[in-house]
């Protein structure tokens, strides 16, 4: 889950779908929505406006901490095995 600070539709939360490394951006559930003009084909015979998530850059988005479920930025740190871990940089707790 993720909160998004920045754009059109900050303060919405939602459900990471895809990450784009290349581009650095995500699709995130429910935000950065745009209507798509399709012609019509064998998946949409009817044709149309097609709503549907568009890209979001991930410098516009923030993990939203499982333990407090605000939004708080990341660390990283060594845990017991000398794996690093990310962690939570509000409640100091290890980021899955």
């Amino acid at each position: 889950m993720v909160y998004v600070n920045a754009g059109e539709d900050k303060k919405k939360r939602g459900r990471v779908l895809e990450v784009i490394r290349k581009t650095n951006k995500a699709i995130v559930e429910g935000v950065n929505i745009v209507s798509k003009h399709t012609k019509p084909n064998a998946e949409h015979t009817e044709g149309g406006i097609v709503k549907k998530e568009a890209p979001i850059h991930i410098s516009n988005l923030m993990v939203i901490d499982p333990t407090t479920g605000e939004p708080t930025r990341i660390g990283r740190r060594k845990n017991e095995n000398s794996k690093l871990v990310r962690y939570s940089k509000k409640s100091k707790e290890e980021i899955k």
